[in-house]
């Protein structure tokens, strides 16, 4: 059993508000390497977490013999290159998601995968949180029955403020808007959840904000959407048969932040809140009963969304599976999971350019 797990990072966005600090919970976790385009972020990302080694060249961080997990937290135009390289490299791989640009990219991450003893998995750490597993296991014991409908919303008012800077995120060729962001977490959750695919999908994008200065305040187009509406067919599983689906995703929504799935059956209703909270009403009951959960621990100093919480959680359990030498954990998604979002991204993408359902 190797006793430190040593841990790279490239990127200093999301991994230095969440990744970090939640690996820095895991006892047999080390950070040994940060990188960011900026050196100045990396630089002090280093400094605020005592992490010995600070580049802007992203590579230094997958070369170094010290570093077994890479995890790459850059805009999803640079995700496959990265991950090409660390996999040369035989690194263990922490790819953020929405995993790439496009099916094409996606695919040959997947193929460069194979055959190499190393764990590759994409970020969807919301799988991890409790409430999301046992919801999962209630689905399975037939709580609500076959499932005929399920409503996806997503609110978030940030993206609404006109005086956010832009960045990446306000670039569709780099890979920024809320279809991606939001939508890959989505798509990853209905499909965990169901045990079944997507089989047809149509797409509505908007961009409220059109225009932002950036950081020299120059005013740019903003190119992706900061709205996402989709309408969802599945195919016929154990849980689903001829089953909808109505998703609402908004980054430019107030007043209060939401993030929920409901979840419409033959023998009741089940919903998921951004905690894991679970609520149930079984078939003719009027109310909600909330039913136990136990949340687990966040990070320290921001809101919990509900993705630092399960950060932490999926953390442990990559530490503790790489410390037993395994490449493969229980409910994790994989790369093959990422490019199966990947595919109904693209689709998506098609539906709302040529205003019609898209069949997958």
């Amino acid at each position: 059993m190797k006793e430190k797990i040593g841990i790279g990072f490239i990127g200093t966005g999301f991994a230095r508000k969440v990744q970090i600090p939640a690996f820095k919970l895991c006892e047999n976790a080390e950070i040994v390497s940060i990188a960011s385009a900026s050196l100045a972020n990396a630089e002090s990302t280093a400094k605020e977490f005592k992490i010995p080694h600070w580049t802007d060249n992203w590579r230094e961080v997958i070369e170094n013999e010290n570093v077994d997990l890479v995890c790459i937290t850059t805009p999803p135009d640079l995700h496959c290159e990265q991950t090409l390289y660390a996999l040369e490299h035989n690194k263990h791989i922490l790819c953020e998601k929405p995993m790439a640009m496009n099916v094409a990219e996606a695919q040959k991450m997947c193929e460069a995968a194979k055959g190499k003893n190393v764990m590759a998995l994409i970020d969807h750490e919301l799988r991890f949180q409790n409430g999301r597993q046992k919801a999962y296991k209630m689905l399975r014991d037939g709580e609500i029955g076959k499932i005929r409908h399920i409503k996806y919303v997503f609110r978030n008012a940030q993206r609404g403020n006109p005086d956010i800077l832009w960045n990446w995120w306000s670039d569709e060729k780099q890979g920024g808007g809320t279809l991606g962001a939001i939508g890959s977490h989505m798509i990853d959750t209905v499909r965990w959840f169901l045990g079944t695919e997507i089989s047809s999908v149509f797409c509505q994008l908007q961009t409220h904000v059109k225009q932002r200065k950036d950081a020299n305040g120059e005013i740019k187009q903003v190119t992706s959407d900061d709205e996402t509406n989709l309408l969802l067919r599945f195919a016929d599983s154990d849980l689903t048969e001829d089953t909808t689906g109505n998703v609402s995703l908004s980054m430019i929504e107030s007043p209060d932040f939401q993030h929920s799935i409901k979840f419409i059956g033959t023998e009741g209703a089940l919903k998921v809140l951004y905690l894991g909270e679970i609520f149930l009403a079984k078939k003719g009951e009027t109310d909600w009963t909330q039913i136990d959960v136990e949340l687990e621990r966040s990070v320290d100093g921001i809101f919990n969304s509900g993705f630092p919480s399960g950060f932490v959680a999926f953390a442990q359990r990559i530490v503790d599976a790489l410390q037993d030498g395994k490449t493969e954990i229980p409910h994790a998604a994989t790369f093959e999971d990422g490019l199966r979002v990947q595919e109904i991204l693209d689709a998506a993408r098609e539906s709302n350019a040529n205003g019609c359902l898209i069949k997958i």
